[in-house]
């Protein structure tokens, strides 16, 4: 049967936008990878024989009374400048009744397969526009404390840093670590939350900027130069891009018989309906074009899982296929986006 794939590259997560209101980001606080290292909140997984660390949420929100009020009160600057928040805790207590399979790195999995770290399932269910990363250290000199912060507003697409405020409060008699930090966050506040702002409303002026790439399958035997009516499917496709993206903006970089690829790829924030939309939903659209007649060309897509690269997805895929006992291969090129987290649909 003759089949390609589409891959959707968003440089992070594999999660929809969610926008609870009205041009304002919805932001989920968690603590920094730093912060969890140095208070001894990691685990480790097996991902294909390479061990990595991660942050631990789970442990450090059931031990550590500090975090939670601390992000409490974070949480509360945050909502009264109107933005709407994700508790990272609550999430986390909801995902606890799932499999340890689905909601932990599990290296153990038959076939070799790589499962979904706690990290991204928690980032994947909440949906937050933007993570914010919270660093502090508490300072003490004689009877006196205070508390030397950083706090990095992500995008949680792309991990890009949109946002940073950094410092030290004021020595105090006070012996709470959330009052100290509130008092050395109070006057960066204003600045940090303007930030955020400004990235928001370039993403829902712009679009959000994700990375499409067709490919086909070994197995199909025709190309994108095959002709429809006198066009040949790959502008066809790049039509698709240019009439769905916002101010018909991306860059057609690669445009071959056997590969299209698209960057800079703007895709709106909410559909026609004004329901928020994703990077899956997005491209479904042009899934379902392909799919229709005259074209009626089948499409497969599955998800890259979480800290894999576009390799460990081929050596993945072709596991899972010898074990299924499917001979086609799937050929996809890894030297391009081979550190880049990616949505592949």
């Amino acid at each position: 049967m003759k089949r390609i794939l589409i891959l959707i590259f968003s440089f992070f997560s594999v999660f929809a936008t969610s926008y609870g209101q009205a041009k304002k980001p919805t932001l989920m606080i968690l603590p920094s990878d730093v912060w969890c290292n140095t208070n001894g909140y990691m685990m480790e997984f097996d991902n294909q024989g390479t061990v990595e660390k991660i942050p631990d949420y789970k442990k450090a929100f059931q031990e550590n009374a500090d975090l939670i009020n601390v992000i409490s009160k974070i949480n509360g600057l945050m909502a009264d400048r109107g933005f709407p928040l994700k508790n990272a805790e609550t999430i986390l207590k909801n995902l606890s009744g799932e499999s340890a399979e689905e909601a932990m790195i599990s290296g153990k999995t038959k076939g070799g397969g790589v499962a979904e770290s706690p990290v991204d399932k928690l980032k994947k269910t909440a949906k937050a526009d933007i993570i914010i990363q919270l660093t502090w250290i508490l300072n003490t000199t004689g009877p006196k404390k205070s508390v030397t912060f950083n706090l990095q507003g992500l995008d949680s697409y792309s991990a890009k840093q949109v946002a940073t405020a950094q410092g030290t409060g004021a020595p105090s008699f006070a012996a709470e670590v959330p009052v100290l930090l509130e008092e050395a966050v109070l006057s960066h506040m204003d600045n940090f939350t303007a930030s955020l702002q400004k990235h928001f409303d370039d993403m829902f002026e712009n679009g959000r900027e994700i990375v499409i790439r067709v490919k086909k399958f070994d197995s199909w035997s025709d190309d994108f130069d095959k002709d429809f009516g006198g066009k040949e499917l790959k502008d066809i496709i790049e039509a698709w891009v240019h009439d769905n993206t916002v101010k018909n903006r991306f860059s057609a970089t690669d445009m071959t018989e056997n590969m299209l690829f698209f960057e800079q790829v703007r895709m709106p924030l909410y559909d026609a309906t004004n329901k928020a939309l994703d990077a899956r939903n997005f491209v479904k659209g042009l899934q379902k074009m392909i799919e229709a007649p005259p074209y009626s060309i089948p499409v497969s897509y599955t998800h890259l899982r979480a800290h894999e690269t576009v390799l460990d997805l081929v050596c993945r895929l072709l596991l899972e296929k010898k074990k299924d006992k499917k001979k086609k291969k799937l050929s996809i090129q890894s030297t391009l986006l081979k550190d880049e987290k990616q949505l592949i649909i």
